[in-house]
């Protein structure tokens, strides 16, 4: 099974942009997916997490209200949708995707499957 990130660009303060990553090669029999995000010359940081079963949804405090994810279960794709973004959102963003229950969405060992990467860059 192979995740493919999307949906990266350029996008001045303020604007929107929406992250796809949908799993191919296979079905993928995911307990969970997640979005992190690595800036230049710091480490990967936790973003947003779903529940795959549920819906239920995490995000990190620097992003929530502004960042939706969602899911669509038929075409086994995760989306971020990423509103009023600010020059602090730069960075790649990788989804995740997590196989096995009782691990933490906020931590990337937890992860089994990651997408390639997508860059996202939010001008001043």
């Amino acid at each position: 099974v192979q995740l493919q990130a999307s949906g990266g660009g350029l996008v001045q303060a303020g604007g929107s942009l929406r992250l796809s990553c949908a799993a191919s090669g296979g079905t993928l029999n995911s307990y969970g997916m997640g979005w992190f995000r690595q800036a230049p010359g710091k480490e990967r940081e936790f973003v947003s997490a779903i529940r795959w079963s549920t819906g239920i949804t995490y995000y990190a405090g620097s992003v929530k209200g502004r960042f939706t994810i969602s899911r669509d279960n038929a075409k086994n794709t995760v989306y971020l949708q990423m509103n009023s973004l600010k020059p602090e959102d730069t960075a790649v963003y990788y989804c995740g995707a997590m196989t096995q229950m009782g691990g933490s969405y906020y931590y990337t060992r937890f992860y089994d499957y990651w997408g390639q990467g997508t860059l996202v860059t939010v001008s001043s």
